[in-house]
């Protein structure tokens, strides 16, 4: 059954939250175009170029302050030795990306959006509760990060809270390029991340990490029990829940007719190369933080201590001045970094906000409530946090937490939803990209699980919050098995419910 077929029945097209009105999508095929119904035309470097834009805003969230920490942390405490790791963490990640483009492309719908119709209310508004959680989470990271950023390259005359203010701004500059169109907004993103390259290629030519020992950590795996906690933190922050919901929706902004399958297969093959090439570059660009830090702070006695706080000056008593101070050229990186994430993760609050909530309102607006819920607690954490670089530090390892608390509530639908004919019609994943699929986020999920274990095995005392906790886990646990039920016995929600109400108007 081809995709659009089922949605029929639904509210009209204008009724419903979308994620891109038909006048903002870049249209790819001339409408005089005949070929494709069927098959994929032909390659076209050009429609390349159209297609491009998506793949690196959704690349953004890899290259995110805590993922950026990630790294620092990765190189200081275990040296070229995870490298592999990352290397097939953002491998990992392009398969739940690829998944999420593809979910995006065959129905014309995203992820949010399928979760409103497919789940009862009780359980779409506990995907939604979680995923606006994470997103909260993430951008606290994001915005913190801006922050030190901007303190560090004002010579910490701007504090942190006065940071946050200027990060909250963004969203204007957001609303600003979106209203000159979907491709100036990737440009500017384009911008952002040539930024992050150049100043991170810098740091690493000012550092001249050994060639041969990086190969050899990207070629050959190596695990020990002293970096476990590291290489759980790689994995850990590569997939990012929003993320998945974010370019389900972004892939929309093309203008693709569901019903052709030749032109859906289309974009899929240029969606995938785009993709691809994203994340090839900001593995690259995460190679670059990992080495700079395993080649000046691996085996010292600093190694234990870094994090986004302390790092620039670190760099700086290690590397010097050089042409230009290597402290400022972290800053420039990292201001690069936490901007184009925090407005990545505007956008990706409106795609969750409207899809599972279906919000028709103003742009502006969506904006204004989604930034928010983010600034105001980031706003509190600035200011109970900025007294020392340890209380940062112990915030940071609870926004992990609670990051990898939130994967499941995304990886599963997503996967629920991708391999059933019902949504996806001919493009359904087949039996082997199924098993990869879920046996990634099997790992993910266990891999996190790990880390929740560790962490709070060594946080939580006491009788009472050791209750909650187990409570809090059980409720938590007990969804998760929900939500694989669905993926085993899948019914549609709103189909169940059409066909309910058929069946009473006919008795």
């Amino acid at each position: 059954m081809p995709p659009q077929d089922r949605h029929q029945p639904l509210l009209a097209e204008e009724q419903e939250e979308t994620a891109y009105d038909s006048s903002e999508k870049v249209v790819v095929v001339g409408i005089d175009e005949q070929d494709g119904d069927v098959e994929a035309p032909p390659f076209s470097w050009r429609k390349l170029w159209l297609f491009t834009g998506p793949g690196f805003l959704m690349s953004i969230a890899f290259l995110d302050p805590g993922n950026l920490e990630g790294d620092l942390q990765s190189g200081a405490i275990a040296g070229y030795s995870l490298l592999w790791l990352l290397m097939w963490a953002t491998a990992m990640g392009l398969i739940i990306q690829l998944l999420s483009a593809r979910l995006g492309v065959a129905t014309g719908r995203h992820l949010a959006e399928l979760c409103r119709e497919e789940y009862p209310a009780w359980a779409r508004i506990v995907l939604w509760l979680m995923t606006e959680i994470a997103l909260i989470g993430s951008d606290i990271q994001e915005v913190i990060g801006s922050a030190i950023a901007i303190r560090i390259l004002s010579n910490g005359v701007v504090p942190l809270w006065a940071g946050v203010i200027v990060t909250a701004l963004d969203c204007f500059i957001f609303l600003f390029l979106e209203n000159y169109g979907v491709r100036k907004l990737e440009a500017f993103f384009a911008v952002l991340i040539a930024v992050m390259a150049l100043s991170f290629a810098w740091m690493f030519g000012e550092a001249k990490p050994n060639g041969v020992d990086v190969l050899v950590g990207i070629l050959v795996p190596k695990l020990s029990s002293r970096t476990i906690q590291q290489a759980v933190g790689v994995v850990g922050c590569i997939i990012m829940p929003h993320n998945v919901y974010l370019h389900s929706a972004l892939v929309q902004s093309r203008q693709v007719d569901p019903r052709k399958k030749g032109r859906v297969q289309e974009a899929l093959n240029y969606y995938s190369i785009e993709s691809t090439i994203a994340l090839a570059v900001s593995f690259m660009i995460n190679i670059f933080v990992t080495t700079v830090f395993a080649k000046g702070f691996y085996g010292t006695d600093i190694a234990n201590n870094i994090g986004l706080v302390n790092a620039g000056q670190y760099l700086q008593e290690k590397y010097g001045g050089g042409l230009f101070p290597i402290l400022y050229i972290w800053g420039i990186g990292l201001l690069a970094a936490g901007q184009s994430s925090t407005i990545t993760g505007t956008y990706a609050g409106q795609f969750i906000m409207g899809g599972f909530l279906n919000l028709r309102l103003k742009k502006w607006v969506r904006a204004l409530i989604t930034r928010s819920f983010a600034i105001i607690p980031t706003m509190i954490v600035a200011l109970i946090f900025d007294t020392t670089e340890e209380s940062l530090d112990v915030l940071n390892e609870w926004l992990n937490v609670l990051q990898s608390v939130q994967i499941p509530f995304a990886l599963i639908p997503l996967l629920c939803l991708v391999s059933k004919e019902q949504i996806m019609g001919s493009f359904r994943i087949g039996p082997v990209l199924k098993i990869i699929s879920w046996l990634v986020a099997a790992l993910v999920i266990v891999i996190n699980g790990y880390l929740l274990l560790e962490f709070f095995s060594s946080e939580v005392n006491g009788a009472v919050f050791g209750t909650i906790v187990c409570v809090l886990t059980a409720a938590y646990v007990a969804f998760i098995l929900y939500l694989i039920s669905r993926a085993i016995t899948y019914t549609p929600w709103q189909s169940l419910t059409r066909s309910k109400t058929v069946a009473t108007t006919d008795n």
